[in-house]
């Protein structure tokens, strides 16, 4: 799976490498991976051609790996930013290290250090937050959430509050294993993600 997403992403590097607009870097897990839906459906191919359409001079490339977690994504972004030179990095992770009850305290550090290495390479930042069922209980899930409100307000960020926003309790928007969202929904992830997204970029 890893390798086919490994291929997948070399060949978007390739077909959009000698393109001069500013680039908009997903750096994200299965939800902007686009897990069981195809590519050209997901809520970043809905993204990349919105911004065509509504004149926008970035591309987007997606750097997204189904089952991502944010050390995996601490490892990778320094690569990812050496020759993207993103101008916009949209960090969506969280989710995977949360349900596998990882220390809140490791999960903030990751993060921060995600958002630290974007503005030192110059780009903007937009976080989507991110909600996990009480399975850890209700102080853990709370903390969980509220710790991307604290990342967004100390690094002066923006912020979708909650990216699942109207699709996590819908299960006609949702994959049967529950989890993932279905293709109707990719639509309605690109419109929470949009108003943050908005706010980072000029035409």
């Amino acid at each position: 799976m890893l390798l086919l997403v490994g291929l997948a992403l070399s060949s978007l590097i390739q077909a959009q490498g000698n393109s001069n607009k500013p680039v908009i870097l997903i750096v994200g897990d299965s939800l902007s991976a686009g897990y069981g839906v195809a590519v050209d459906s997901t809520w970043v191919a809905l993204l990349g051609r919105r911004l065509a359409s509504q004149g926008y001079g970035h591309r987007v490339v997606n750097a997204s790996v189904s089952g991502e977690t944010t050390g995996g994504a601490r490892a990778r972004l320094p690569r990812a930013l050496q020759v993207h030179q993103p101008s916009v990095v949209v960090i969506e992770l969280g989710g995977n290290d949360a349900l596998r009850g990882l220390p809140l305290q490791q999960i903030r550090d990751n993060l921060a250090n995600l958002i630290e290495q974007s503005q030192a390479a110059g780009s903007k930042v937009v976080l989507l937050g991110m909600r996990i069922p009480p399975n850890y209980g209700t102080t853990y899930a709370e903390g969980f959430h509220a710790l991307y409100a604290e990342l967004a307000k100390k690094y002066d960020v923006a912020l979708v509050e909650f990216f699942l926003d109207g699709v996590a309790l819908d299960e006609t928007l949702m994959q049967d294993d529950g989890i993932h969202p279905s293709v109707k929904a990719q639509s309605r992830l690109l419109e929470n993600a949009w108003p943050a997204l908005r706010t980072t970029l000029k035409k």
